[in-house]
C-alpha cells in the first residue's frame, strides 16, 4: 500500500480551524509568523496540515489568537494526538479518498443524524441492497470495484454495533422504503433488516409518509456527524460527483435546522416501525 501523502479530511479540519482562529483574531499569516517567530510558509503548512501539528503548537497558536473556547482547543489537541490507523486505510488504493473520509467522520462522531429520500441510509443497508445500488453507479463499476464498495459500506456499519455504539437517528421518506433495489426479495429483506435495527435503543428511525406536508431539501441525502464540540460538526451531502463534506459554521447551522424541520413532519418511532413492517409484509 502506498504511503499516505495528503492529510485526511479530519486532519485538514485541524488546520482549517486554526486558520479560522487566526482570521477571527484579525491577523494575517505574515503577522502570525512574526509573532510566533517563524515563517509565513510554516503557518501555511500548519493550516494545510501538510506535516501534522503538535498539541503544544495548537495550544500556543490558540493563546496567540486569543481563543478562549477551551473545549474547542482541547478537542483539536485530541484530534492532533490521535495517530490511530483506521480500518478504512485498507481501502486507500481501492476507493476514492472521500469515501474513506466519510468512514473516518462516522467513526469519530459523537452522534449521527441522517435524512434520505430515495435510498435507505448506508449504515442501515443490507449487502444485497448496497450491491444493487452500486450496480447502477454512473460511470459503471467493474465487479471487483462493486465488491470493494460493498465491503467498505458494511464495515462502516460497525459504529452501530461496537461496545459503545454511536447514537443514530435516520429520517427516511416512504419513497425510499418502496424502492425495490435488487428485486422484491432483496427489498423485503432490507425492510425486515431496517425493522430489526429500529428496535435497538441507540437507533431511531423516523418515516416521512406519503401525503404528509412539504419538507425541506427534498431530493438529496444528508448525513450530519456531531463532533466533540459543535464547532467540529460535519455535514455530508450526497451528490452526483460523490460526497461533499461541509464544515462552515453558517452552513452547519442551516443543516441542523433542515434536519429539525424534516423530523417535525415524520411519524413517531412506533408508527414509523409499523409502516416499515407493513411494507415488508406486502412486498
Amino acid at each position: 500500500m502506498a504511503p499516505r501523502n495528503i492529510p485526511t479530511a479530519r486532519r485538514l479540519r485541524i488546520g482549517m480551524e486554526l486558520r479560522r482562529m487566526r482570521e477571527r483574531a484579525g491577523m494575517t499569516a505574515a503577522q502570525a509568523a512574526r509573532t510566533l517567530g517563524t515563517t509565513q510558509a510554516q503557518i501555511s503548512n500548519i493550516e494545510a496540515n501538510r506535516f501534522g501539528v503538535s498539541t503544544d503548537r495548537i495550544n500556543t497558536l490558540a493563546h496567540m489568537y486569543g481563543c478562549t473556547d477551551r473545549p474547542l482547543v482541547d478537542a483539536l489537541a485530541g484530534m492532533a494526538s490521535d495517530r490511530t490507523r483506521g480500518w478504512w486505510e485498507e481501502y486507500r488504493d481501492l476507493l476514492p479518498p472521500r469515501m474513506l473520509d466519510v468512514a473516518e467522520m462516522e467513526h469519530h462522531a459523537t452522534a449521527l443524524r441522517v435524512a434520505q429520500v430515495i435510498n435507505i441510509p448506508g449504515l442501515l443497508q443490507t449487502p444485497e441492497h448496497a450491491r444493487a445500488l452500486f450496480h447502477e453507479a454512473v460511470p459503471a463499476l467493474r465487479p471487483h470495484e462493486i465488491e470493494h464498495r460493498v465491503s467498505h459500506r458494511i464495515k462502516r456499519q460497525a459504529v452501530l454495533h461496537r461496545e459503545a455504539p454511536v447514537p443514530y437517528t435516520a429520517i427516511i421518506h416512504e419513497a425510499a422504503l418502496r424502492m425495490q433495489f435488487g428485486g422484491r426479495e432483496a427489498a423485503r429483506a432490507q425492510l425486515e433488516h431496517l425493522t430489526e435495527l429500529s428496535e435497538q435503543p441507540h437507533i431511531t428511525v423516523r418515516v416521512i409518509p406519503f401525503g404528509g406536508t412539504s419538507f425541506p431539501t427534498a431530493g438529496h441525502g444528508l448525513d450530519y456527524a456531531y463532533g466533540p464540540v459543535p464547532t467540529l460538526d460535519t455535514a455530508q451531502l450526497d451528490t452526483a460527483h460523490g460526497s461533499e463534506l461541509i464544515d462552515a459554521p453558517g452552513q452547519l447551522e442551516m443543516y441542523r435546522l433542515v434536519l429539525d424541520r424534516m423530523e417535525k413532519v415524520t411519524l413517531k418511532q412506533d408508527a414509523s416501525r409499523d409502516v416499515i413492517h407493513r411494507l415488508a409484509r406486502n412486498t
